[in-house]
């Protein structure tokens, strides 16, 4: 390891890497906040704003969208730029579109400020890139899966806050966009004091024109997935949504082996490990979504109407039912990382989409009791940890310091796209098949078999995961083209070290 290296360790060892970790795990929590607040409260959206379903979805929809182009190009911003300077600066644009959610009462605006909040998702991939530049080598897997962590724990006390604010007989949404505006103004804080402006940086030009055909290609093939429910999937739109993502797809690959400083190098794309770590993150966010959204429709079902379900309010669906999941999943965090250290990132994985697996399967065939849906939670809860464990680790352990942020940020929206299929999935599962002889005016409940589908799906998305672990990743994956991106011989040596133990 050269001198300036061993020289930066040795003084991120003296400083201390848990306020680091403290102040990112906020950043990242701010994150996952911003994907679920609105969730619970849809409908009282539509209500407030005089809007239908149809309109009140691009709140979601919006904040996915935006996601998927900033998050890449942000990430690769960071890695050129400077992480702290470009962190700091979507925490602003975080609390700009907090402050614009808050406040107004227009349904065109909400979906601009929830455009900025997308842009908030680039900060975990930020965030694990100030790690790998600040942390110790023997801490730097513990410290990537306390600060993924946050972003289970995160979207539970999104859910938990969103249903103590709204609860009453005038409930009002502003107030939860306003606490979204709090935390994303002390995590700045927090960042802006106690992350150094210090790491790797690139530099060089900004790759535009990549940037904007991958985005391209992301939002229409987003826009496809989650709006086919509504606008039917065998409509025009949603055909031509997927064929221009197709089309753009091709595009984009054209234009990044052409230009001279791509926003992502193909090679690293196609890599085996970062190949195989994006496909194990497309099925842990199908699973965690698929959770999420499964656990919180069957239990709001009225056991009296549908003989299945426990009649839940949102509040209760979240604090009994979904918070605990969540709470788990920050406990089980850092012992994935112990794991990452003890017998390698792909075998945790393995383990934790075992366990996750089972959990699932529970949870379809075994949902009648308020027990087994929270238990078999808090084990996909475990699987959905270890996978945010792990899949910073793998990355880390096959790309260069300089690609750190891209990469990351392609595994993120990797997993958003697994978010959006089992959203896409489930919904439209449980619109297939409703129960009959239901009292006039009473809305459509889906049949108890469609929650068993869900559920099991689930199970097999994290079977797979399993596959990929054992069979795709490699035992000990080398970084590729080191030497050739601009590493010295030393640094190389301490990326294949580094790769080896993980």
């Amino acid at each position: 390891m050269s001198n300036a290296t061993t020289h930066h360790h040795a003084a991120a060892a003296k400083r201390g890497s848990m306020p680091l970790i403290l102040a990112l795990g906020l950043a990242a929590m701010v994150v996952s906040m911003a994907q679920t607040q609105v969730i619970p409260i849809l409908s009282l959206l539509g209500t407030d704003l005089h809007s239908g379903s149809a309109g009140v979805s691009w709140v979601t929809t919006a904040t996915l969208l935006s996601a998927a182009v900033f998050t890449p190009l942000l990430g690769r911003v960071g890695d050129q730029y400077g992480k702290k300077r470009t962190l700091l600066a979507v925490l602003v644009v975080m609390v700009i579109g907090s402050v614009l959610a808050a406040a107004t009462t227009s349904l065109g605006l909400l979906i601009v400020a929830r455009v900025l909040q997308g842009s908030a998702t680039a900060i975990f991939p930020l965030g694990l890139s100030i790690i790998r530049d600040e942390v110790p080598q023997e801490k730097l897997h513990g410290a990537m899966a306390l600060v993924s962590s946050t972003l289970a724990f995160g979207s539970g006390l999104s859910l938990v806050v969103t249903g103590l604010l709204t609860q009453g007989a005038h409930p009002d949404y502003h107030s939860v966009f306003w606490f979204s505006t709090a935390v994303s103004v002390l995590a700045l804080v927090a960042v802006f004091f106690v992350v150094p402006d210090g790491g790797h940086r690139s530099g060089g030009r900004i790759d535009f024109l990549g940037a904007t055909t991958l985005a391209a290609f992301l939002v229409l093939l987003l826009l496809g997935i989650s709006q086919g429910h509504t606008w039917g999937w065998s409509s025009d739109r949603i055909i031509g949504c997927f064929v221009g993502a197709v089309v753009m797809a091709a595009v984009w690959v054209l234009v990044e082996l052409k230009v001279a400083s791509p926003l992502v190098d193909m090679r690293m794309f196609v890599h085996r490990q970062v190949a195989f770590t994006n496909i194990s993150g497309l099925f842990v966010g199908f699973a965690s979504f698929a959770q999420f959204i499964g656990i919180s429709y069957l239990v709001q079902v009225p056991k009296q109407f549908a003989g299945y379900g426990f009649g839940a309010s949102v509040l209760r669906a979240s604090v009994e039912y979904l918070l605990p999941s969540a709470l788990i999943a920050l406990a089980a965090a850092p012992v994935g990382g112990i794991l990452v250290r003890r017998i390698g990132a792909r075998h945790t994985l393995a383990v934790g989409s075992l366990i996750g697996a089972g959990g699932f399967a529970w949870l379809a065939w075994g949902h009648g009791s308020t027990p087994n849906v929270i238990i078999a939670g808090m084990l996909a809860g475990i699987a959905i940890a270890f996978g945010y464990a792990t899949m910073p680790a793998l990355i880390a352990s096959s790309v260069p310091v300089e690609q750190t942020g891209i990469a990351n940020g392609i595994n993120s929206i990797s997993r958003s796209v697994g978010s959006s299929i089992a959203s896409a999935v489930v919904t439209s599962l449980l619109a297939s098949k409703v129960i009959s002889g239901l009292p006039a005016g009473f809305p459509p409940l889906p049949a108890e078999s469609q929650f068993t589908t869900s559920f099991a799906i689930a199970a097999v998305a994290l079977l797979l995961t399993i596959a990929v672990a054992l069979f795709g990743l490699t035992r000990n994956p080398a970084p590729h083209s080191a030497v050739v991106a601009g590493n010295t011989p030393a640094e190389v040596t301490d990326q294949a070290e580094a790769a080896a133990n993980a």
